[in-house]
């Protein structure tokens, strides 16, 4: 049996390992709508991390905190990238961080973006969110990376 202390104190027990957002949605469907992350032993952690282990569990919302904001902040930035190549495939990607007011994603491109792309580009990317895409995390050693794109 797998102990998790909850925030409120309360501790949850699941007989194997779950997913954050499994563990959210255990709790409540609304819960599990709303999060954007979860804190686990005070590391930040995304919804598909699996809890193996007893521990303390703080499931993040946009409204919960600073730290659940930027989670969906960084999914956005991504989701934006992705709709930017659909629209623009020429466009370079560089970074695209989130931070404390929201986010920003720097393009490597000769164009200068006006208010009709950025329509047309909040448009795809309430058509990629619709499309409900898999998301997977990975990381390579950088020479591995560098091939890879």
């Amino acid at each position: 049996m797998i102990k998790i202390t909850l925030k409120d104190g309360s501790v949850k027990e699941i007989e194997n390992a779950m997913s954050i957002l499994d563990i959210a949605k255990s709790i409540s469907e609304g819960l599990a709508r709303m999060a954007t992350a979860g804190e686990v032993n005070g590391e930040v952690k995304d919804l598909r991390y699996v809890v193996k282990e007893d521990c303390s569990l703080n499931i993040l919302t946009f409204e919960s905190s600073l730290e659940g904001k930027k989670a969906y902040w960084h999914t956005t930035s991504h989701i934006m990238a992705q709709a930017v190549k659909r629209l623009f495939p020429n466009v370079k990607l560089a970074i695209g961080p989130s931070i404390d007011e929201g986010f920003y994603y720097d393009f490597d491109t000769e164009k200068t973006f006006n208010d009709d792309d950025k329509e047309k580009i909040e448009a795809e990317m309430k058509k990629i969110i619709k499309e409900d895409l898999a998301i997977e995390r990975f990381t390579l050693p950088r020479e591995e990376a560098i091939k890879f794109m």
